[in-house]
């Protein structure tokens, strides 16, 4: 047994020792590249967009792009791809009321003038966007200027002035009549909706039969742990008090403590609010109708509807409202006072604005202009000027745009869903011809086509025959193209991006065949890139809208788009 295995290990040895002398060669081997890598590799291969559009048979014609203000200032990644496929841009934000008008009303222009240097530069142009809107504004600086006036007390009312006294109506009245914990006498008010890392603010009046404090908390009753308001200082006189805080977790009760305070406590005008937005969460806080839902316990404290002419009515002294044509006349000086701002730092550089941004109503109406007249909540930045300017606002701010800017500047009315299936684009061109009646020459009509991969083929196409009959420059203003259904990039397939491509190609060629070479403004994207999933993604969050991906790379569209570019050689 141990010879073979001598003899076993001696033949192994040889072997080995054979083939280490033996010649390497490489067998062949060869494997198909995969047809997703294939695909990715051609569209890898077009050249930048901007390449494939002929300026000798479409000299006036513009391909643009939208853009944050600061991703072009910093000059990173977007700043180059913006510079090597577009050659003109607009700002999606930061040329907007909001962005621009102070609180005192002041406009910083400081930003705006930087990135028309930067654009200089790169021989970029800029479109202007935008100049009247309802959304995007400083709504708290221009609701301020047409707030009523309050005089002091004793002052004479004068002709439409209105005596406010300082107690009127009703409140709460609270009671107790002991020093104890302030936890030990309470009274709640049981709230739904309120969010954890939340901001929140609270207002509400006032005073005590003395001086003293108590406090005010926002509490889980799972666990009776809060967040507090923190105090307010109690005089015997109505105070109005302010006071915000951050939730840290989900809270479901509003709740008062004032065991330290011994005597009577009045409260009145009681407004939760989540910031941002203008939704009551108590209801009823006036008391006028009494304190339902108001409850509480501890210390033989009481809480109860005040007699009448012991709620807070208000500061005191005279309310003089101004008129609806005094409120015209202030609005209108504050536009032209914003679109005059504007254009001293801009008409060198910028040649064309949208003047007036989505003026016609969704629902149910689509030749009435949008209002803010009956909405339950406004935004912070919700202002409709055509509610206090009337059906005149675009005629004035056209008109302003004229006086401050350049003879020659092509302005735009611009709105979206004109390719949908009701009446918004008719009614959209009957305003632009109500307008012009007016004495105001509107030079172009923007469609911002945010649409899906699933939109109607035949409804785009008959939206652009309506824009082309109407003589007008006409502007593709914002285009991007979800895949419908409000589908994420985590569930889309090829399939998909597929057709995604095609109404990309679809849009851009109906686009040139249909409007006549004179009229064809040009078209902007407005979302270059897929939308990312994250909470401050504030537009079409989570769609794969783009022709790149958020990574930058390229996808189907880019390369349909580039095709359709490319056949109007």
């Amino acid at each position: 047994m141990k010879r073979l295995n001598r003899i076993i290990g001696s033949s192994l040895i040889a072997g080995l020792f054979l083939n280490s002398c033996a010649k390497h060669e490489i067998l062949p081997y060869e494997v198909d590249k995969p047809e997703s890598i294939i695909a990715q590799e051609n569209i890898d291969a077009y050249s930048p967009l901007i390449s494939y559009i002929d300026k000798n048979a479409h000299p006036n014609f513009k391909w643009g792009v939208a853009l944050n203000m600061d991703d072009y200032l910093n000059k990173g990644v977007m700043y180059r791809l913006a510079n090597r496929n577009f050659e003109e841009m607009v700002m999606g934000y930061e040329m907007k009321h909001a962005s621009i008008v102070q609180a005192d009303g002041t406009l910083n222009l400081s930003k705006l003038e930087r990135v028309i240097k930067a654009a200089q530069e790169n021989n970029m142009a800029l479109f202007g966007h935008t100049l009247t809107w309802h959304s995007g504004q400083n709504a708290t600086y221009l609701n301020s200027l047409i707030a009523p006036v309050k005089l002091p007390a004793g002052s004479d009312p004068g002709p439409g002035g209105i005596n406010v006294p300082s107690e009127s109506g009703y409140s709460m009245k609270m009671t107790n009549p002991s020093v104890v914990n302030a936890w030990e006498a309470q009274t709640a008010y049981d709230i739904a909706g309120i969010e954890t890392n939340t901001e929140y603010i609270l207002k509400i009046a006032a005073k005590g039969s003395k001086a003293g404090s108590i406090g005010i908390d926002l509490q889980a009753t799972s666990n009776y742990t809060g967040d507090s308001f923190g105090s307010i200082a109690l005089t015997t006189e109505y105070k109005e008090y302010e006071l915000k805080l951050t939730t840290t977790a989900v809270r479901n009760r509003f709740i008062i403590n004032f065991g330290q305070y011994v005597g009577t406590i009045f409260i009145d005008d009681v407004s939760l609010k989540k910031v941002g937005t203008n939704a009551e969460i108590i209801a009823g806080g006036n008391f006028e109708s009494g304190i339902s839902g108001w409850f509480g316990w501890g210390n033989n404290s009481t809480r109860s509807q005040s007699a009448e002419g012991e709620g807070y009515g208000g500061p005191g002294g005279t309310v003089i409202e101004k008129t609806p044509e005094e409120k015209k006349s202030i609005l209108t000086q504050a536009l032209e006072t914003f679109i005059a701002g504007m254009m001293s730092v801009t008409k060198d550089y910028v040649k064309a604005w949208d003047v007036v941004n989505e003026p016609m109503s969704d629902w149910p109406d689509q030749y009435a202009l949008k209002t803010g007249v009956g909405k339950a909540e406004l935004a912070e930045d919700e202002f409709y000027w055509q509610d206090y300017l009337g059906k005149d606002y675009a005629v004035k701010a056209i008109q302003f745009a004229r006086k401050y800017g350049n003879p020659d500047d092509i302005l735009f009315i611009n709105d979206y869903g004109l390719e949908g299936s009701g009446d918004k684009c008719k009614g959209l061109i009957a305003y632009v011809n109500y307008v012009e009646s007016k004495g105001a020459k509107v030079d172009g009509i923007g469609t911002q086509m945010h649409i899906n991969s699933t939109a109607n083929k035949d409804q785009i196409v008959n939206m652009y025959k309506l824009l082309a009959a109407t003589g007008k420059m006409i502007k593709v203003s914002e285009l991007d193209i979800g895949l419908g259904d409000n589908i994420k990039t985590a569930n889309a397939n090829a399939e998909m991006y597929q057709q995604q491509a095609d109404m990309y190609q679809f849009v851009i060629e109906k686009y040139f065949e249909i409007i006549p070479k004179a009229q064809q403004y040009g078209i902007t994207l407005w979302s270059p890139f897929d939308s990312p999933d994250r909470e401050n993604s504030y537009w079409r969050r989570g769609e794969p809208i783009g022709i790149w991906t958020e990574s930058f790379v390229r996808k189907p569209a880019y390369q349909a788009v580039a095709e359709a570019l490319q056949k109007q050689k």
